[in-house]
């Protein structure tokens, strides 16, 4: 006796879903649930703890403020250093973008491979000083996390404009 409260709450409330809905709606309703599940993979992500970290310290050699420096094989837009900021941190009055691209540099110091992510500083106006675009790993917009070509400002910062970019070094490129 005291279950058939329950069939009947639940018989009621099945027989109000049906009325409302139909298999074609179910059906379309868990495909764009499937696809959207299947996309999220394609969304850019912070990587801070997704690589190996070196417990040595890690030797720098070369002008940050110059192109050719190591970290910046993968680098695209006005270097943070010529900016009022360093290689790796952002000038005073930006912020620094939630969202980056990375590459894998080879530091000439030690010969090892490291993880740089890249991050685009934003707030200001362009810095307009140190401009480099190296391309080594670029790859087609397709694949977002890969691309220097992006303003990554817009996607972590609305309105707010690009100033600079900074390379951080995140980790050694396991082998």
């Amino acid at each position: 006796m005291a279950i058939k409260w329950f069939d009947e709450a639940a018989e009621m409330f099945s027989r109000r879903v049906a009325r409302g809905s139909s298999r074609r709606g179910f059906l379309g309703g868990l495909g764009t649930l499937m696809i959207g599940v299947g996309a999220t993979t394609l969304l850019p992500v912070l990587r801070t703890g997704a690589f190996a970290k070196d417990g040595t310290a890690l030797v720098e050699s070369g002008d940050p403020n110059s192109c050719d420096y190591w970290r910046y094989c993968a680098i695209d837009g006005f270097l943070c250093g010529c900016c009022g900021g360093t290689a790796n941190s952002c000038p005073p009055g930006t912020v620094r973008s939630d969202i980056t691209w990375i590459g894998t540099c080879r530091n000439p110091a030690d010969g090892r491979d490291y993880v740089i992510s890249y991050n685009d500083c934003c707030g200001k106006s362009n810095c307009g000083r140190c401009v480099c675009q190296r391309d080594q790993g670029d790859t087609p917009l397709y694949r977002p996390q890969s691309s220097n070509d992006l303003n990554w400002c817009s996607g972590s910062h609305a309105d707010m404009p690009y100033h600079c970019s900074l390379s951080v070094v995140i980790g050694v490129k396991e082998s």
